[in-house]
């Protein structure tokens, strides 16, 4: 297979599970698949262990917002995980999507893992704060002006940490994905898996593009396989050695009490 020219994000092209009028059971079964997708490419067991464990409380519950939280496999896995090395752990997933929401409280209860549809926007204006926020495959989807609300809402949501996991755009990842996909045809034919996973690709970020768009108190950082990570630690906002350049752009947040809904 010879992929689509790779160079620049493919902006204009759009998912088929993001249309409105998209078939409701290829949607469904594009859920349901999303498990398998995230465990094989998604990379979370290491972001988790790397990112998310060492700020996890062994005194207190450690509360984290799930934003784009889709079918919700990600809020339930965190709660999993976090449970067997002996964490409480108490995730709000959020997606303003109607159809995600209804596919995320229609699967089996896990306590701990809640789910409700709004943005992280309404968060914010309600004067929410979490602990982590997380997000997965959520970057790719926004344009410029919304990549920048979710950092300003991320900075103001997240009181420890925030990390932003996407895939991140490469000819090899584009070729993996779909030989990946292809071999198991019998298993993703029936969704939007495949054809709308390479779109997700075309669309992504690469590291330098990442850079160049996100405020210097976000780091951008590589992760095997083809993933891409955006991260902020809240604490460097108070750090009184951290470099004023750096806290520039976290100083002009617009004030929350002026954040209306989304």
């Amino acid at each position: 297979m010879i992929p689509p020219p790779l160079r620049h994000r493919a902006r204009s092209l759009t998912e088929q599970m993001d249309a409105a009028d998209c078939d409701p059971e290829m949607l469904d079964r594009t859920y349901a698949r999303f498990r398998i997708v995230n465990a094989l490419v998604a990379g979370w067991r290491t972001t988790y262990t790397r990112h998310l464990r060492p700020a996890l409380s062994r005194d207190r519950p450690t509360t984290v917002l799930d934003i784009g939280s889709g079918g919700g496999d990600l809020s339930r896995g965190l709660v999993r995980w976090a449970r067997r090395d002996g964490f409480d752990v108490r995730v709000t997933g959020i997606d303003p999507d109607p159809r995600a929401h209804a596919w995320a409280r229609r699967r089996p209860p896990v306590p701990g893992a809640s789910f409700r549809r709004a943005t992280s926007r309404e968060l914010v204006g309600e004067g929410r704060t979490f602990d982590l926020v997380i997000s997965n495959h959520l970057l790719h989807h926004l344009d410029d002006e919304q990549l920048s609300d979710l950092l300003v809402d991320s900075q103001r949501l997240a009181r420890v940490r925030a990390v932003h996991s996407d895939i991140r755009r490469s000819r090899w990842g584009y070729l993996l994905f779909a030989a990946g996909t292809a071999a198991l045809h019998p298993v993703f034919r029936t969704s939007f898996i495949r054809e709308d996973g390479l779109t997700s690709i075309r669309r992504s970020y690469t590291v330098p593009e990442l850079r160049a768009v996100v405020p210097p108190v976000w780091r951008v950082t590589e992760q095997a396989p083809s993933r891409i990570l955006l991260h902020h630690d809240a604490d460097l906002l108070h750090d009184p050695d951290a470099d004023p350049a750096r806290l520039s752009w976290a100083d002009r947040l617009p004030d929350p009490d002026h954040l209306g809904p989304s």
